[in-house]
C-alpha cells in the first residue's frame, strides 16, 4: 500500500508538539494538566504538584504553551494554566491513524486489529 506523504503542517505541528514533550518536566507538566481537566491549576499549584517552581518552571509552561498544548490565563491576580485537549487528542490521532496501514486494514478497522 503506497503512503501518501503527511501535509507538512500537520508534520511541523506534530513535531512541534513532540520536541515539547521531549523534556520529562514538560510531559510531567502535561499530565498533571490533563488529569486537572479543563478548570486547569494556578501556576503555584501546578509548579507544587511536579515539583518545578520559579523561573523553571515558567520556562517549560513557555515551551508547552508556544507547542499549542497549553495555554494560560489570567484569573484575577492568579495565572490558571489549563491543557488544550483537542490539540492533545489530535497528537494522538496524528500518531494512531496510520496504525496497521501496512497490514491493509481499512480505517476502521484499524484499532481492532491489535486491539
Amino acid at each position: 500500500m503506497e503512503q501518501k506523504p503527511e501535509p507538512i503542517p500537520h508534520l511541523t505541528r506534530a513535531a512541534t508538539a513532540f520536541a515539547a514533550l521531549g523534556a520529562e518536566a514538560r510531559l510531567s507538566i502535561l499530565r498533571r494538566l490533563v488529569r486537572a481537566g479543563s478548570e486547569g491549576l494556578p501556576i503555584g499549584v501546578l509548579g507544587e504538584d511536579v515539583g518545578i517552581t520559579g523561573s523553571v518552571l515558567t520556562h517549560h509552561v513557555k515551551q508547552l504553551v508556544s507547542a499549542g498544548l497549553v495555554e494560560q490565563r489570567r484569573h484575577g491576580r492568579r495565572i490558571l494554566c489549563s491543557v488544550v485537549i483537542t490539540e492533545v487528542e489530535a497528537l494522538s490521532s496524528f500518531l494512531i491513524a496510520e496504525c496497521c496501514a501496512d497490514l491493509g486494514a481499512r480505517p476502521h478497522e484499524r484499532h481492532r486489529t491489535h486491539g
